[in-house]
């Protein structure tokens, strides 16, 4: 096998691989073995026909496609490998077969993109906002009120009109031009008035109405909602209240401080509040930086990339959303039903924020190197140990499994983290 590989414009390159006709003859061999007992041919028994036989019948070219995919991954991953040292390859290959055919090389082109290039601008005594971790007494009654809510409990409420904060127990169902439309009927719903959870003043107009009551809501919905065929549209939700509930808070006291937490007095509790609040923002101020920091790098240096690894990244994001989503009990098809959008359009917009992380890590990666930021065996070894207690698994089966290039992955994302330490260290707060 040989590669030759031309540079071309926007970071990427084109690699044009060649495969000996006795490597390529051995794919065809292949291709007639996986195939053979799926084909018919008269005067033989499934499998039992020869594959020029086979070939003659259906035509030379019946095995080439099983032939070339059966060759072309072994014969890119060498070819990556020769060539890795002159070029940083960050995207799959785009392949394209140029020959092929019995007796001959078999040719294909494999285009890539190339790792960025980075023109850095100045990285230490970048600006960033100064944070402030202090708690403040409306920080610490925020987070009272919270814990008010998750100690409450709901209670009936017969003798009155729903009012703002109240839970009220409707049906509904909404028209748009007297039709009944899909996804507008509900029953026994309870909504929070005031949550906004519901479109346009639906929840306001509820307010003033007592249990039994049936009335017409008319609201409009969002030029930009969802489903399509509602957007801008008005429409009339036919309601009845069917119940109305309030939540009862606990007293803000020792009582209470004692029920929610290890203090004895609400004093106390207030006191250790105030510390966890001032720790939180503390950590939350630190990311803010490195954001900051990292983005006004960004806009500092100048980038050049390839379209094809923003697509590889939007693409691999994409991939990240499903198995998150996968893992709550939600699928794809029902988020794109939800949204009332396609999978092309949630990959159009994810690429603005593949670029950012395209052009983030470049740069870092630029200043990793500009400073010889290097990892230590000892902190590979134990960033690998973090990655099997993660997986509950064995260390060493950990290293057999990610391999020469996931770990050369792993150092830079470890190096990358570095980096952003020192700029921000290197910053000024303002």
């Amino acid at each position: 096998m040989s590669v030759k590989y031309e540079k071309l414009e926007n970071n990427a390159a084109k690699l044009t691989i060649e495969v000996s006709p006795e490597k390529f003859e051995e794919g065809m061999d292949a291709a007639y073995k996986k195939n053979k007992n799926r084909i018919t041919v008269p005067g033989f028994r499934k499998g039992k026909a020869p594959r020029k036989i086979i070939e003659k019948m259906y035509g030379a070219g019946v095995f080439y496609e099983d032939a070339a995919n059966a060759i072309i991954p072994e014969a890119y991953e060498e070819a990556y490998k020769e060539v890795s040292s002159e070029l940083e390859i960050v995207s799959r290959p785009a392949i394209d077969v140029t020959q092929i055919g019995e007796g001959q090389a078999f040719i294909f082109t494999a285009e890539v993109a190339l790792a960025p290039t980075v023109e850095l601008g100045e990285y230490k005594g970048i600006e960033v906002a100064k944070v402030t971790t202090e708690a403040s007494e409306e920080e610490i009654a925020d987070e009272l009120k919270k814990v008010q809510e998750a100690n409450s409990r709901t209670v009936d409420v017969t003798d009155r009109a729903v009012e703002n904060g109240d839970i009220a127990t409707i049906d509904f169902e909404g028209f748009i031009d007297d039709v009944a439309f899909d996804g507008g009927k509900g029953t026994d719903y309870k909504l929070t008035i005031g949550s906004h959870s519901f479109i346009d003043t639906f929840e306001d107009q509820i307010i003033g109405h007592s249990i039994g009551d049936e009335f017409d809501v008319n609201v409009t919905f969002p030029e930009e909602y969802g489903a399509k065929e509602l957007a801008g549209k008005p429409a009339v939700f036919k309601v009845a209240v069917k119940a109305i509930s309030q939540k009862e808070y606990p007293e803000l006291d020792d009582e209470f401080a004692s029920e929610v937490s290890d203090f004895d007095t609400l004093d106390a509790y207030k006191e250790n509040l105030k510390k966890e609040i001032a720790e939180r923002k503390s950590k939350e101020g630190q990311a803010a930086k490195e954001d900051e920091a990292v983005k006004k790098l960004v806009e500092a240096s100048k980038v050049s990339y390839s379209d094809q690894q923003v697509k590889d990244m939007a693409e691999n994001m994409l991939s990240d959303m499903k198995r998150n989503m996968q893992q709550q009990g939600i699928s794809m098809e029902m988020y794109l039903q939800y949204t009332g959008m396609t999978e092309n359009q949630l990959l159009e917009q994810n690429m603005p924020r593949a670029e950012e992380r395209i052009k983030s890590r470049a740069v870092l990666l630029a200043v990793a190197e500009k400073e010889a930021i290097t990892v230590s065996e000892e902190e590979m070894e134990k960033k690998l140990s973090e990655i099997a207690e993660q997986y509950k698994m064995d260390l060493e089966k950990v290293k057999d499994i990610l391999g020469e290039q996931a770990r050369k992955d792993i150092e830079k994302d470890m190096k990358v983290e570095k980096a952003v330490d020192l700029i921000v260290e290197a910053a000024k707060e303002v």
